[in-house]
């Protein structure tokens, strides 16, 4: 028997390797994807809470949330209410294109933005007005008295974004309070007896500031925040007992020699005044 005979025999395995699994090692990719995007749509979203006003969140809301009118007290849509809301009349924002009742009363109806914008407009005509008359009442009465004529020396009238301002003020001859004191000169009592008349014409509210010159730096203690303060105090009481109610003023404050009139003069007398404020509704 020869050698080759008794030789094992070779056997060869053959693996097959499959390379179909590869295909499916994306699938993260998809998630993040999806990740990014709403943190995308997050950060847009808190950009344009802060970037946009009331008026323009309206329209972008709006725009998402289309309605489609079917009458004229209706906002348009589908389901039990018709596009309408139980509520609707009782939003913050509305379209003024619909109502819940068809004759809604002038207090309950749907109002836009355009009403709210004509009634603010309304309401700063009326201000205006308001203010007109009453600063035409202060100057105008200068003539009545020779009385008055002193009075009319002393003050100042502005509007502001606060409201109406009659200022009045210390002259070289003729003080507002005695000296470093809160007491009222005649004078005082006589312009806070013409303010309560004229303040008294209508109901709004009331601030009082009160201003002083400033001391000079080398005194070992500069009375200026007490006494502004102080003549403020003096003032409101002067108006209360005058026959303005104490629930009308709202503030009464002592600026010191922080809000000088004069400021190239901060020692001048013209920088003693008061500030009498009928503020805005």
């Amino acid at each position: 028997m020869s050698v080759g005979g008794n030789a094992a025999p070779i056997i060869v395995k053959r693996k097959k390797v499959v390379a179909g699994d590869g295909h499916h090692g994306g699938a993260w990719k998809v998630a993040y994807a999806d990740f990014v995007t709403a943190m995308m749509a997050f950060f847009m979203l808190m950009w344009l809470l802060n970037a946009t006003t009331e008026k323009q969140r309206k329209g972008i809301a709006d725009y998402f949330n289309p309605t489609i009118p079917i009458n004229r007290i209706s906002g348009g849509g589908e389901g039990a209410f018709g596009g309408e809301s139980v509520f609707s009349e009782d939003q913050i924002a509305q379209t003024g294109t619909g109502a819940s009742a068809q004759s809604p009363t002038e207090q309950r109806q749907a109002r836009g933005q355009d009403s709210e914008d004509h009634a603010k407009d309304q309401s700063e005509a009326e201000f205006q007005q308001m203010a007109h008359d009453l600063r035409t009442a202060l100057m105008g009465s200068g003539g009545e008295s020779m009385v008055s004529d002193q009075l009319a020396r002393h003050i100042l009238t502005r509007v502001t974004d606060e409201g109406l301002i009659v200022e009045f003020f210390d002259l070289e001859d003729e003080p507002l309070f005695a000296r470093d004191s809160a007491s009222p000169t005649p004078i005082t009592q006589e312009i806070a007896a013409m303010i309560a008349r004229v303040f008294g014409l209508i109901g709004n509210e009331i601030a009082i500031n009160g201003h002083i010159q400033s001391y000079p730096e080398m005194l070992r203690r500069n009375p200026a925040w007490e006494l502004s303060t102080a003549r403020a105090q003096a003032m409101r009481g002067l108006l209360e007992t005058k026959g303005i109610a104490p629930r009308r003023i709202q503030r009464v404050t002592g600026f010191a020699d922080r809000k000088l009139a004069t400021t190239a003069r901060p020692l001048s007398v013209r920088n003693n005044r008061m500030e009498l404020i009928l503020l805005r509704n």
